[in-house]
C-alpha cells in the first residue's frame, strides 16, 4: 500500500483527492497538510511513499530543497494547473519525480502515481521538449546579486549603494549582462530576473529591505541568483505528439 501526503490549501480540491484514493486500490491518503511547515512534520513523521504538492505561492524551489533535505526518501511530485519552465527546470534538476496536471483524468493521474511509486518519472512530452529551447546561463555571484536588485525595480544609483561600487561599474554589468543573456535592455533583464527568483529562490525581497541589509552588513548579504533560465519561443511549431509519456529516465545537468 503506497501512503500519499497531500499538500494544498483548497478544502475541496483535497476532499476529492481523497474520495479518489479511497476508491482505489494500492494507495492511502495518509494526510492533507495546508502550509509547508506541517508537510515537513508530516514528512519527517511519517515517512509517506508520495508527497503530492499542490503548487501554491509556497511552493518554491527554496521550499522544495528544504523539504528535498527533510525527506530525501519520498517522493515529490508537483500537482499543477500550469508551471514555468524556469521552476520545472529547476525542479527536475532537483530530483522532483513528476509533475503532473490537474486537468488528467482520474484513470490516469492513479497510473501516474503508480509509475512514480514503481520508481519512474512523468512529465509532459511538451514540457520536456520547452527545455531543449531553453538556455541556462550561470551568473557570477555579482551578476546574480546586481540581476535580483534590478528585478526589484532599483535605479543604478541605488544598485550602486547597496553593492558598495560606483555608478559607473553598474552600468558596465547592465552591459555585459546584456550581452551575455542576449537581451535588449535592463526591462528585459528584470523580467527574467523576476521569473527566476519566483522559481529559484522565493519571493523578491522589498528593495528596502535589500538596500538596508547591504548598508549595515555589506554588499554580500545581497541575495544573488546563481543561473538564469532563458526560455526561448521555437522557430517551428512542433508536430502534434501525445502529451502523455513516461520517460523511464530523464537527465538534467546542472
Amino acid at each position: 500500500m503506497s501512503r500519499i501526503v497531500l499538500f494544498t490549501d483548497q478544502p475541496i480540491l483535497a476532499q476529492g483527492l481523497q474520495a479518489v484514493i479511497a476508491a482505489s486500490e494500492g494507495f492511502q491518503l495518509t494526510a492533507t497538510c495546508t502550509n509547508m511547515s506541517s508537510l515537513s512534520e508530516t514528512a519527517v513523521s511519517q515517512h509517506p511513499d508520495i508527497l503530492l504538492l499542490d503548487l501554491t505561492s509556497e511552493v518554491t524551489f527554496g521550499a522544495l530543497t528544504e523539504l528535498k533535505k527533510m525527506a530525501p526518501e519520498c517522493r515529490i511530485v508537483l500537482w499543477v494547473r500550469n508551471i514555468s519552465t524556469e521552476l520545472a527546470f529547476q525542479a527536475m534538476g532537483l530530483g522532483i519525480r513528476g509533475i503532473l496536471r490537474k486537468t488528467l483524468p482520474t484513470e490516469l493521474l492513479l497510473k501516474c502515481l503508480q509509475k512514480i511509486q514503481e520508481g519512474e518519472l512523468w512529465f509532459e512530452k511538451a514540457l520536456t521538449d520547452s527545455f531543449l529551447s531553453a538556455k541556462r546561463v550561470s551568473l557570477t555571484q555579482r551578476e546574480g546579486q546586481l540581476v535580483n536588485l534590478l528585478s526589484q525595480g532599483l535605479k543604478n544609483k541605488e544598485i550602486a549603494t547597496a553593492l558598495l561600487i560606483s555608478e559607473g561599474t553598474v552600468k558596465v554589468y547592465l552591459s555585459r549582462l546584456f550581452q551575455k543573456l542576449g537581451v535588449k535592455d535592463r526591462f528585459e533583464l528584470a523580467l527574467y530576473g523576476l521569473k527566476n527568483l519566483t522559481a529559484g529562490q522565493g519571493a523578491v525581497e522589498r528593495k528596502t529591505q535589500i538596500s538596508e541589509a547591504a548598508a549595515q552588513s555589506g554588499a554580500h548579504k545581497v541575495p544573488s541568483l546563481r543561473s538564469i533560465v532563458l526560455e526561448r519561443l521555437p522557430e517551428r511549431p512542433p508536430a502534434p505528439q501525445n502529451p502523455y509519456q513516461f520517460a523511464r529516465r530523464v537527465v538534467v545537468r546542472q
